[in-house]
């Protein structure tokens, strides 16, 4: 089945600058938005726009993200419009002048207005799927949450309706007449990899690092490579 396309893009997700770079089905959107928990949301705060850093996860359709009850950010973007962005970084990109290096990327922005997750047994199971998500069967294991914690934490939630993703991949595009130059070209590749677990210098010993922790890698899912 091929993959379901958004709707037309709206006049805030057309590419308006390297169109050829952009795509609005749905299968690209969600790859890059599973690739990458870390996200930016935008909003206006007291007139003047704001942009603060979370964890985002997606849930069928929608996209959702934590943070404290008392933060402005979940306080400003509780139904107000919001755009939320997540960005890799797979290389930089080095050309014979200056002004062509630039950088391969995947990206997407998503638009709308943000909606709050009240209720506290709905929230704690987008918390749960969150934790399960990155690393499967932690949840299980943790400290029960209390209602307290619960209550200090907002959740605040995205349709993936009006969304856009650009991608820029491979080498640097000089014009003929800049190709005999003599200077290095191509790309730097980036690539995201994780370390070895340091435990946390208070943990009981005997305590070994689980599984999750040495096979986790952004945009992988369990049990593949």
């Amino acid at each position: 089945m091929p993959p379901k396309p958004h709707a037309a893009p709206s006049p805030r997700t057309r590419a308006r600058r390297l169109s050829e770079k952009a795509a609005y089905d749905r299968a690209t959107v969600e790859a890059i938005l599973d690739a990458m928990p870390v996200a930016h949301v935008g909003y206006v705060l007291d007139g003047a726009p704001v942009v603060t850093p979370t964890l985002q996860w997606r849930i069928g359709d929608r996209i959702y993200w934590h943070g404290s009850s008392a933060s402005r950010m979940q306080r400003k973007s509780a139904s107000a419009q919001v755009c939320v962005t997540v960005t890799l970084t797979d290389g930089m990109l080095l050309a014979r002048s200056g002004l062509e290096h630039s950088v391969n990327y995947r990206c997407v922005m998503v638009f709308g207005e943000a909606v709050e997750v009240t209720d506290p047994a709905e929230k704690a199971e987008h918390l749960r799927v969150m934790m399960e998500q990155m690393f499967p069967g932690r949840w299980a294991t943790l400290r029960p949450m209390t209602a307290q914690e619960l209550k200090a934490t907002a959740i605040l939630s995205l349709p993936v309706s009006e969304a856009s993703a650009k991608i820029s991949a491979g080498m640097p595009l000089d014009p003929p007449e800049d190709q005999s130059w003599p200077v290095w070209a191509g790309v730097l590749p980036i690539e995201l990899t994780m370390g070895a677990p340091i435990p946390a210098p208070d943990m009981p010993t005997g305590i070994a690092a689980p599984d999750y922790l040495r096979s986790y890698r952004f945009g992988v899912k369990p049990g593949k490579p």
